[in-house]
């Protein structure tokens, strides 16, 4: 599998401000962008406090795109993955609708009620089982954490080989640390948020030795800011 972590972060590296609320980092033209890596995308990947936070919808935005992908024998919108080891993405969430399959990778922490509920929702529900291999989105607890290997093993079996990660920074840092990422692109917008308790690219437990070394490939002007373009 291969997998694209892509993320829009301030100029002090925070991804939101302290009140975990969306801030418009980038803009048009990237915005542009991040939908073309969307629609090359067998899904997208998110950690349950992004659906929380944003309640986004991570679907396409441009029909043309929908439309191409169905003309090449694919599904209108990628997938929707969220990383969700207790099961806590709401039963109404809008990623829960029928504009996409909506995976959820939940660990054996997971209340069984709660599976039901989001599967009678339209969830599909993937058990991890144990805790070795990465968090979700906004947990950093060791305890009955998404096993994101066997996660994606299973995903792969489903037919997903390209996966794209649209954030937290926990599950970005989950990632890192399981030696999953292949890819990293980060638009790094003209603002400062700051704050101590603001969210970073990578958060979690953070490296103290063996930290994961990339490959500077490509960087580009982008509306107010600049991409910067990384392999692993």
């Amino acid at each position: 599998m291969y997998v694209h972590v892509n993320a829009a972060v301030s100029v002090d590296g925070k991804l939101s401000s302290r009140r975990r609320e969306q801030v418009e980092i980038s803009g048009a033209d990237d915005f542009d962008r991040v939908d073309r890596v969307r629609a090359a995308a067998d899904a997208v990947l998110v950690g349950v406090g992004t659906v929380l936070a944003d309640d986004p919808h991570l679907t396409l935005d441009e029909e043309d795109r929908r439309v191409q992908r169905l003309r090449n024998g694919r599904p209108g919108n990628p997938a929707r993955v969220v990383a969700d080891s207790r099961a806590r993405t709401p039963t109404d969430a809008r990623i829960l609708d029928d504009e996409a399959t909506t995976y959820l990778l939940v660990s054996d922490a997971a209340d069984p009620d709660r599976l039901d509920a989001l599967r009678d929702a339209g969830a599909e529900v993937v058990a991890t089982g144990g805790d070795d291999g990465g968090g979700d989105d906004g947990e950093n607890g060791d305890d009955g954490r998404v096993d994101l290997r066997a996660a994606f093993d299973e995903l792969e079996r489903e037919g997903i080989e390209r996966v794209m990660v649209e954030g937290g920074g926990e599950v970005i840092f989950s990632l890192f640390e399981a030696g999953l990422v292949d890819e990293l692109t980060v638009y790094v917008g003209s603002l400062v948020i700051g704050g101590r308790g603001a969210p970073t690219l990578a958060d979690g437990e953070g490296f103290v030795d063996d930290f994961p070394e990339l490959d500077l490939t490509d960087v580009e002007r982008l509306d107010d800011g600049v991409l910067l373009s990384y392999e692993t």
